[in-house]
Parts: structure tokens; C-alpha cells; sequence
């Protein structure tokens, strides 16, 4: 069994065990909460304006991080959409939060590319990048999978990749586990709640 596979299955136990009778209250999120999970605590990346950036640098703020690549053809530019949805619902508050878009694929993913790419979808976005010791490493903390799979030039390959989104709260801490494929206003409402 892949890691990933053993994670997600993790996960879905977690969320089963919790709706169970004479268990823990039904959560009022949509996405799958995971308060006090030891998955990534903070991250050392470079914006794609040439900035360094860590978890501390939004304090105050609800950050959504999503892991992917700019040549992704679906869940990638699916997700950004959502998030740009959510941010959208939120009206006045969606200054509030910042969405984070951290490549998988920094050979490809030049600054340029992120700076040209992630913004498309709505002008707050950033997007993050690293060299491959620490792209492998902010993947190894927060349980990221990402596999090259070859194209027709050594340069066309895709990468399959983790497709959930990670919430923290303003206090900086990881919250909530999104799922692909979570509506805008879905993702609205579990933000709202982070920031109440």
C-alpha cells in the first residue's frame, strides 16, 4: 500500500471514528478536521516575487496551502478556481485569508512561471517554490505525494500529486484537511468558521 493510500485512509477512519454514537460532536466543517495534527508545522519556500516566506509571515490571516504544478491539467486549475470561488463568498473577509500554491515540480515551475500562473486565478494568490532539498522537504512534513510520469520529451511528463488543501487558522495552526473537489462556498464557510 502507498504511503498516500495508507494516509488518506488514515484520514477517512479519523472522520469515521468521530460521527460515531457516544463519540465527539459532529464537526462543524466540511472539510476534515484535523486540529492537533503533527503534519507540517511551518514551511521555509521562496514566493514567486522573490520573497522568503514561512508560516509566520501570515499570522493573523486563515491560510488555505494547496500543493501542485503550473502544467497540471485538471486538479491544479480546478482547485485554484474553487479557492478563488471561496474568496469571492467571503466579500469584506476575504482580505483575511491568504491561499498559498506551493510547486511540486520546481524544475519546471520557474518564478515567472508561478508569478504569470497563480495570480490568473486571483491577484492575493502566491505562489511557492523551492529548491529540491526543501520542495522534498516541506512534502515530507506535510505527506505530500508527487510522482513524475514520463511524456512524450523529457520535458512533457505530469506529475501525479496529493489533490487536498491544508487550512490554518490565524494563530498559525493546521486546522483543516480540504478535499478535492470541495465547492467555493463550502470552503467559504469552513474559513468563516477559522476566522470566528
Amino acid at each position: 500500500m502507498s504511503s498516500r493510500r495508507a494516509f488518506l485512509l488514515l484520514l477517512a477512519a479519523a472522520a469515521a471514528g468521530c460521527d460515531r454514537a457516544g463519540s465527539l460532536p459532529k464537526s462543524p466543517f466540511t472539510g476534515v478536521d484535523i486540529t492537533g495534527s503533527p503534519l507540517g508545522p511551518d514551511f521555509r519556500l521562496t514566493d514567486h516575487n522573490g520573497k522568503p516566506r514561512s508560516l509566520a509571515d501570515f499570522r493573523g490571516k486563515a491560510v488555505v496551502l494547496f500543493f501542485g504544478y503550473t502544467q497540471c491539467p485538471d486538479v491544479c486549475p480546478t482547485t485554484l478556481s474553487e479557492m478563488a470561488n471561496a474568496l469571492r463568498a467571503l466579500g469584506p473577509d476575504a482580505s483575511r485569508v491568504q491561499v498559498l500554491f506551493v510547486t511540486v515540480d520546481p524544475e519546471r515551475d520557474t518564478p515567472e512561471l508561478l508569478r504569470n500562473y497563480v495570480p490568473a486565478f486571483n491577484p492575493t494568490f502566491l505562489g511557492l517554490y523551492g529548491d529540491e532539498a526543501a520542495t522534498q522537504k516541506v512534502k515530507k512534513d506535510f505527506k505530500i505525494y508527487a510522482e513524475k510520469r514520463p511524456g512524450r520529451t523529457p520535458r512533457s511528463y505530469t506529475v501525479d500529486h496529493s489533490a487536498q488543501s491544508f487550512a490554518f487558522d490565524p494563530q498559525g495552526r493546521l486546522r483543516l484537511m480540504i478535499p478535492y473537489g470541495t465547492p467555493g462556498d463550502k470552503v467559504a464557510s469552513d474559513l468563516r468558521l477559522l476566522l470566528n
